[in-house]
């Protein structure tokens, strides 16, 4: 019997997919079954002997290619690709995907890290890998789940606001109870359908650390002297800043923190290419044995944001998305040929590319009444030419409409996409007279209450080039029925500082980020439960700081969509969180409290010919696919060794 390079037999027989990665079908998101039913494998099996040279657990979790449609890879070779900033190699870690649940390609909720996750109301127990071990070989233990409760998030010096959010249920943290080296359970007195979704999230919330390496950098440990002494030497002001620096599995700049990702760090910070390398304690297989990753390395290169694009069309990247546009893909498509790569056309899935936030909450009394009166809302929806701009953005393959959930989410309702989101000019203008606006100055705008101009700023951030050029043909079609719309570009910050003071009338950004949701997923972006939204921000900051700044809602529609974010918090029934969702939607289609326009811009994905496993097509997003990571990077490889790219030194 063979054996490969992980030493495990060739011919080992593999699980089926359902025992392997756990879960059921996606139409159980939305039938009632809980994430406890999701997450429990249908049978424990025996794993393939490990070989006494490997890293492996003695469960890994083992991967049914074929179920997917596909390859079972080989081994070996580096990838190539580009990023604009040193700080971008944090992104790895988001596409890299490694989660202790994670969602897969059908976003369904799996163990991943975990070998087992059971939920009973507010009672979650995790079961890890027996023998799975950090990238340095030292075990992973529910050792490292105390070290981050007790010593990071409940340590006012390293968490100074406690523990994330997604920990509390009314206001109460869970009690914590480790049963033994691979098992620990987590208890509130009401369920907390978050915690899962939080933990399988684009950013891993890495609620476990590596104890046994920064335990010798924290006073409750190695004693505050030797802790302050360490951080002195590395000229930091205190411990914990020493503390923070050396934790760090999502930065990715400290090769010498051990890390339970596909790949680890060895280039340390500041640097022009970063070299990552397979971590040999991975937890993941094939069902014919091999380890994964099958990439042996991974190469990222900083180079300057504006030549992401020349440098891809020149074939200096073997796989490239990020940094790279729509607008981008006539360009990609020149150099196929001559450099030997593919542009594939992943289909985004957010609610609208571009997305108009009347800020309920400004400062400004005129605005203010205006901004709430829904039917120059609706007017403004209906003034804009939604095919006008498809044609002229998304070359015509767009879907036109309101800001909400795309058709591959199993929450759509295609009514709600185009209610009151046509282009109607006649009905605008009847609106926009009922409202009160049916004077106008000598130019033909309209005049406000106060007799002020119906001149509206429109603020962005100015990083999206298609939001500005939208924005110009949405000035257009206002004018036509007498607004006048002034753009603003701001830098984020200022943006985001001007929203929460109140300053802003309306905002231009992208719309509902999460827009390919399932039940089980938190109705983020829907209610003021949400930081920073640009359509109500002091509603916002006054249920994040539970009523302490900002203001309280005053508008019933709106205190709606709090009160069913809440009934969400408060269950853990599928059934009845589809039901709150669909709610909240129809709630924005009826409202217009987010302007939506056009969706369906396409992400280009250049890939290498020969590297495979990587679909042609696929949905791209923040959330909840870590952009590709739910596409497993760890089981792409080079499809015949004369493609493999030697590792540089």
């Amino acid at each position: 019997m063979s054996v490969d390079r992980t030493g495990l037999p060739q011919e080992a027989p593999g699980r089926e997919r359902a025992a392997a990665e756990g879960g059921l079908s996606r139409r159980s998101l939305v039938t009632g079954l809980t994430a406890a039913a999701l997450l429990r494998p249908a049978a424990p099996q025996a794993a393939p002997e490990a070989g006494a040279a490997t890293r492996l657990p003695e469960t890994p979790l083992v991967v049914d290619l074929a179920a997917r449609g596909r390859r079972r890879g080989t081994a070996g070779g580096s990838i190539r690709t580009l990023i604009a900033r040193a700080r971008d190699v944090r992104y790895l870690s988001v596409y890299g995907y490694t989660r202790l649940v994670g969602y897969d390609a059908d976003l369904v909720l799996r163990p991943d890290v975990l070998e087992r996750c059971d939920e009973e109301g507010g009672r979650f127990t995790f079961r890890l890998r027996k023998g799975h071990c950090w990238s340095d070989g030292h075990p992973f233990t529910t050792e490292d789940f105390r070290y981050y409760w007790e010593d990071v998030a409940n340590e006012p010096e390293l968490s100074p606001g406690g523990p994330p959010d997604f920990f509390l249920v009314d206001a109460k943290p869970p009690r914590v109870e480790i049963l033994d080296d691979i098992t620990i359970r987590y208890l509130w007195e009401r369920p907390n359908p978050r915690f899962l979704p939080a933990l399988a999230a684009p950013r891993d919330p890495l609620i476990y650390r590596p104890a046994h390496y920064l335990r010798p950098y924290h006073p409750r440990h190695a004693g505050r002297e030797a802790a302050e002494a360490a951080a002195k030497a590395q000229k930091l002001r205190g411990w914990a800043a020493l503390h923070n620096r050396l934790d760090d599995n999502y930065e990715l700049t400290n090769p010498d923190c051990p890390t339970l990702q596909a790949w680890r760090p060895r280039t340390p910070s500041p640097a022009t290419r970063f070299v990552f390398e397979r971590n040999p304690s991975y937890h993941r297989v094939d069902r014919d044995g091999t380890q994964l990753p099958y990439l042996d390395g991974i190469l990222m290169d900083v180079t300057a944001s504006g030549l992401l694009t020349p440098k891809t069309n020149a074939g200096e990247a073997d796989l490239m998305f990020r940094g790279l546009s729509m607008s981008d893909i006539p360009s990609l498509k020149e150099g196929e040929r001559a450099h030997g790569y593919r542009t594939l056309l992943w289909p985004i899935a957010r609610g609208s590319e571009i997305a108009l936030y009347p800020n309920l909450t400004t400062l400004d009394a005129g605005w203010r009444a205006l901004n709430r009166d829904l039917r120059y809302r609706r007017a403004l929806s209906l003034a804009i030419d939604r095919r006008t701009l498809n044609n002229t953005l998304l070359f015509g393959l767009g879907t036109e409409g309101n800001d909400t959930v795309v058709a591959e989410s199993p929450l759509f309702a295609p009514e709600l996409r185009t209610l009151h989101a046509v282009y109607d000019p006649e009905e605008a203008v009847r609106l926009l007279d009922a409202a009160g606006l049916d004077r106008r100055d000598a130019a033909g705008i309209r005049l406000m209450a106060d007799g002020r101009p119906v001149e509206v700023v429109v603020e962005s951030d100015g990083e999206a080039a298609m939001i500005l050029d939208g924005l110009l043909l949405i000035t257009e079609f206002w004018r036509e029925v007498g607004i006048r719309l002034v753009v603003k570009p701001q830098e984020r910050t200022n943006l985001r500082r001007r929203s929460l003071a109140g300053m802003t009338v309306m905002v231009a950004a992208q719309g509902l980020d999460l827009a390919v949701a399932t039940a089980i997923m938190p109705p983020t972006g829907l209610s003021p439960a949400q930081p920073d939204h640009y359509a109500w921000p002091r509603w916002s900051l006054n249920v994040e700081s539970r009523g302490r700044s900002g203001e309280p809602c005053d508008v019933a529609a709106v205190q709606r969509l709090i009160a069913l974010n809440e009934e969400w918090n408060g269950t853990d029934d599928a059934g009845r969180q589809g039901e709150i969702w669909r709610e909240m939607l129809r709630n924005h289609a009826e409202n217009q409290w987010v302007i939506g326009t056009v969706a369906g811009a396409l992400q280009p994905v250049v890939a290498a010919d020969r590297l495979a496993n990587l679909p042609e097509r696929a949905l791209f997003s923040w959330e909840p696919t870590a952009m590709i990571g739910v596409q497993r990077l760890d089981e792409v490889f080079w499809d015949r060794p004369a493609d493999r790219r030697a590792e540089a030194k």
